[in-house]
């Protein structure tokens, strides 16, 4: 066989061999499905001779109505998870800067039109952004960078320290068919 000019050998395809399937397009947008409603806004990082600066949130963007109200970090140990976690009355916006996180949703919202989906996807320093995460979609979040992972969430509504709106459900539950 010749590619290119190149005389290439047949390739030999060994028992239990997979070929991969396509997980984006060519203009780099991924194929698998993703949560209806959870929506992630890449971030650019503007640098110069002293450091750099990268906006987390702007209200001129559009993306979301829903104003910032409460602001807080979360630090999560190498190799460890945060989650299941869900929400009913406010959506998370997490902002992912450094480390490597494994971020999965399961969408239990009774008639979404991704109900029952799970969607998992690789935030960090090597894809800085803002996920939103609707209210009523489980959410876990895995660190699988080589240090400690940071993550700054702008929740839609103030923390209520009364009575939290945090519902945890274990990573190893069998209520959602993935495991963090």
């Amino acid at each position: 066989m010749t590619e290119a000019g190149v005389d290439t050998p047949p390739l030999t395809i060994l028992d239990g061999v997979r070929k991969d399937d396509q997980l984006v397009t060519p203009e780099g947008k991924p194929v698998a499905a993703q949560v209806d409603g959870a929506i992630f806004r890449s971030t650019t990082t503007h640098a110069d001779g002293l450091g750099s600066v990268t906006e987390i949130f702007s209200v001129g963007w559009s993306f979301t109505d829903a104003p910032v109200v409460h602001v807080y970090e979360v630090t999560v140990r190498l190799g460890q998870i945060k989650g299941w976690v869900v929400h009913s009355t406010y959506d998370d916006r997490l902002y992912f800067a450094n480390g490597c996180a494994k971020v999965a949703l399961y969408d239990a919202r009774e008639g979404s039109r991704t109900e029952g989906l799970v969607d998992v996807r690789f935030l960090g320093a090597h894809d800085r952004g803002l996920l939103v995460i609707p209210r009523g979609v489980y959410h876990a979040i895995r660190n699988v960078g080589a240090s400690d992972l940071t993550f700054v969430n702008l929740p839609t509504r103030a923390y209520d320290y009364a009575s939290p709106d945090k519902y945890r459900l274990s990573a190893e539950s069998p209520a959602i068919p993935y495991t963090p």
